[in-house]
């Protein structure tokens, strides 16, 4: 299954539990469109917040952020991997 990177800007100032709860939401609802969201990073001093899924496309990715409150503004294909 294909592996993402999706960005979220604007987040300055985001807590551990803010990311916490944010990632949570997307958990809860990821089954509905395949993927699999497997770990969530934050920089807090540029506000921006990177989460990486396996996923059928980019698009379920985008539905299931969009669904939890907080639509990515990037979304990468990982084409390699090491």
């Amino acid at each position: 299954m294909p592996k993402f990177m999706d960005i979220h800007h604007g987040m300055k100032g985001l807590t551990a539990d803010q990311l916490n709860a944010a990632h949570q939401a997307d958990l809860a609802i990821q089954s509905e469109e395949g993927v699999t969201f497997e770990h969530a990073w934050a920089d807090t001093d540029s506000g921006d917040v990177f989460c990486l899924s396996e996923a059928p496309s980019a698009g379920a990715v985008q539905r299931i952020h969009e669904r939890a409150g907080h639509k990515a503004d990037e979304i990468h294909p990982l084409t390699i991997s090491l």
